[in-house]
């Protein structure tokens, strides 16, 4: 029997920097911390070394005290801005992890949640696929982002299996243990895993769901699966990593860089990236780990990789029914990006927007503060299609 899933609610202000206060927000909302650990340590967080040794700290004292669902969240999140090479971010990697499979085993033990590996290229994808109590409304592929773990969308799968829908949760090249474990780096071609995926489950008539850089991987994989992926959830807008990368540099540098990229002028724009990343901790990190991810070995090389991975390009091959989920105050994509995603998707055969704002705590990048109002429009979109396509098959 499916457990009842709750989810916290609120957005806090817990530090200067908009993505070290974002993700100290992820900390709490996603993945289990709480907010009277975070709040009082919050504010002496200015760089990566910091994130390190605050997380770390929660998450000793927070075992210390048995308060496992909080340690995991601290030692998981521990990591995130470790540089990659440094032996701790392994180390805590897998910690949290193992914690998180012996501290959720009875989900795993009586047969709730099944885990599965499916074979691709050199190495193997995991799989979380869980099925409804009673009847299935239908079959969610769900996944996330650039930066994502698989265990933080573990209560959002148990949440939509609630309602009606199996559920497989992935992660793919670039992403959790796929890349820190295994070292299997970024692919734009995400229709590659997806399809080994597919491949294995057996499933058609498919709702594919990615968060964040999910936004643009789901859509893209979404056009080479027509036949067995028929509705698409972007849980982000994201048309275009390049254009979202453009907005750390001065506008009036836009076209320039752009120019700089399509013809290959290397130095320049490791000189200019290499100056934002000596003043801002956080993009320092981004583009040394967007280094490791993407497999590039200077900024440049990450940079130009960036403009492979969009939507806008194979935008006019997706004919399935697509929602869309943004954010009004999202620290990572400018609204003005908005527009070009849309508009990209002329031959959908439904296409639903839904921006959300800070009034519904869900204004941040990927709604971080209010998951189950994502989760529940999603479940509401899906239902609409249902009843449109009552006596019909339904299908892509």
């Amino acid at each position: 029997m499916l457990p009842d899933i709750s989810f916290t609610r609120g957005t806090y202000q817990l530090n200067q920097d908009p993505n070290f206060n974002f993700q100290l927000n992820r900390v709490i909302q996603w993945d289990g911390g709480r907010l009277e650990d975070i709040a009082p340590v919050s504010a002496g967080i200015h760089s990566s070394a910091d994130w390190k040794k605050t997380l770390i700290f929660l998450g000793d004292e927070a075992e210390q005290e048995g308060r496992t669902e909080n340690a995991i969240a601290y030692y998981r999140m521990s990591e995130f801005f470790m540089y990659d090479g440094d032996p701790d971010k392994l180390a805590y990697y897998q910690k949290a992890t193992a914690m998180f499979y012996d501290y959720y085993r009875d989900y795993f033990e009586s047969g709730m949640v099944e885990r599965i590996t499916v074979p691709y290229e050199d190495v193997e994808l995991p799989i979380l696929h869980t099925e409804p109590d009673g009847p299935r409304r239908g079959v969610i592929l769900l996944h996330g982002g650039n930066d994502s773990y698989l265990e933080e969308f573990f209560f959002p799968m148990l949440y939509l299996a609630k309602q009606g829908y199996a559920v497989y949760l992935f992660e793919g090249p670039g992403q959790g243990g796929v890349v820190r474990v295994q070292g299997k780096r970024f692919t734009y071609q995400w229709e590659k895993p997806v399809k080994a995926v597919l491949d294995a489950i057996g499933e058609t008539n498919v709702t594919i769901m990615g968060a964040s850089l999910g936004g643009m991987l789901a859509p893209r994989a979404a056009a080479f699966e027509r036949s067995r992926i028929c509705r698409v959830v972007g849980w982000s807008v994201f048309p275009n990593f390049l254009y979202v990368a453009l907005y750390a540099v001065p506008k009036s540098m836009w076209g320039v860089m752009r120019w700089m990229i399509r013809h290959n002028v290397r130095g320049p724009i490791n000189t200019i990236m290499k100056k934002k990343m000596a003043s801002e901790p956080t993009v320092d990190w981004a583009v040394r780990h967007g280094m490791y991810a993407y497999d590039a070995s200077d900024p440049f090389g990450y940079i130009k990789k960036l403009d492979d991975f969009k939507m806008t390009d194979i935008g006019p091959r997706l004919t399935q029914d697509m929602l869309v989920i943004g954010a009004s105050h999202d620290h990572f994509i400018a609204k003005e990006l908005y527009a070009a995603e849309l508009d990209a998707l002329p031959n959908v055969r439904s296409l639903t927007y839904r921006l959300m704002t800070e009034k519904e705590d869900a204004g941040a990048h990927c709604n971080v503060g209010n998951p189950k109002l994502v989760l529940d429009t999603v479940i509401d979109w899906l239902g609409g299609l249902e009843r449109r396509d009552a006596g019909g098959e339904g299908l892509c």
